[in-house]
């Protein structure tokens, strides 16, 4: 039954609604006989207790505090997403504050600020090295979220890289370059780290590194000095897909086509990717699964629920499109 009200309850059970009104509260005031006709009441018209109301009977805050960082790019925004969406469905609320996450004046400031409401646990969208070392100090006070793995054994965005690198290996390149965002973030440095890993294990070099800032911008001015022709490289892989797409217009203005000449390959698979001429090859990241996991994994540490209990994190996976080909 929907729309079922206390006042519904009350009628059913043969209380008045403030006595439905202190059960659901956990009041102490409520006979253990008449608790039991409210409960059989609530019961029988299916009464669905709201989060609010849930608990405030347990005793527990259902607020948690969330560190984020650029919300003006893609990435963090559908972080976001997924975190939202699971908090909704888990009966959790989620206080948001906007960190730079470079500052660490201002990182600690806002975790400060964070662990003195009442939440239950913080989760760090922001996932910088200055907040992952603020989260490590001060993982005692409260559970904390900041990075995830995939099955328990390798970050989600080293997976990435590999996946991107093991494509353009597969392809016959051997000699590449790596574009990484800024460094200082976990997505990045774990991007690049598990791009150059693979290229290593598959017997290629990575013969240039350049470091943008998640910009097309920062990766357009890169891209018009990236000794192509000099080194002999043949492909370059990308921290993220706005990086990648001014990759390939700074080359296009040198006269270097893609993927005839270079091939190049992406990370994130954004929605305008596949629209590209040629269509932007890349390394699809479910983010707002990211989101939704780190929650979960949360949420299990905070009301202890059993590791098998948080849905598991789906993998990066390949998504090869016109950018990249045989060497």
């Amino acid at each position: 039954m929907t729309g079922v009200t206390i006042y519904d309850v009350a009628k059913v059970a043969g209380v008045s609604h403030q006595t439905v009104s202190r059960y659901l509260r956990g009041s102490e005031h409520v006979r253990p006989e008449t608790g039991e006709r409210v409960q059989a009441a609530l019961d029988a018209l299916g009464y669905r207790l709201n989060s609010a109301a849930r608990y405030l009977r347990s005793g527990r805050v259902n607020r948690l505090g969330v560190l984020a960082h650029r919300l003006d790019l893609s990435g963090p925004v559908r972080l976001l997403n997924g975190l939202t969406s699971a908090a909704r469905e888990r009966g959790y609320l989620l206080d948001i504050v906007a960190v730079d996450g470079n500052d660490a004046h201002d990182v600690s400031r806002a975790l400060s600020l964070i662990l003195g409401q009442q939440v239950a646990g913080v989760i760090a969208v922001a996932q910088s090295t200055l907040v992952t070392q603020a989260i490590a100090e001060r993982g005692a006070e409260l559970p904390m979220v900041s990075d995830v793995t995939v099955e328990g054994e390798s970050p989600l965005n080293e997976i990435a890289g590999r996946v991107a690198a093991e494509h353009l290996t597969d392809l016959g390149h051997t000699r590449v370059g790596y574009l990484a965002g800024p460094l200082t973030w976990l997505a990045a440095r774990h991007r690049q780290d598990g791009f150059a890993q693979a290229i290593a294990a598959r017997g290629g070099s990575v013969l240039w590194q350049g470091e943008g800032d998640w910009s097309a911008a920062s990766a357009y001015a890169l891209g018009t000095s990236i000794p192509v022709r000099e080194l002999g490289i043949t492909a370059i892989g990308a921290g993220n897909d706005s990086m990648a797409i001014a990759l390939i217009a700074a080359l296009a203005r040198r006269g270097l086509r893609v993927p005839d000449d270079v091939s190049v390959i992406g990370t994130d698979d954004v929605a305008e990717a596949q629209y590209l001429q040629p269509a932007l090859s890349t390394v699809s990241v479910d983010q707002e699964g990211e989101g939704a996991h780190m929650l979960d994994s949360l949420v299990a540490r905070i009301e202890g629920w059993p590791g098998a209990g948080v849905p598991p994190l789906q993998p990066p996976r390949l998504m090869a499109r016109g950018s990249t080909t045989t060497r």
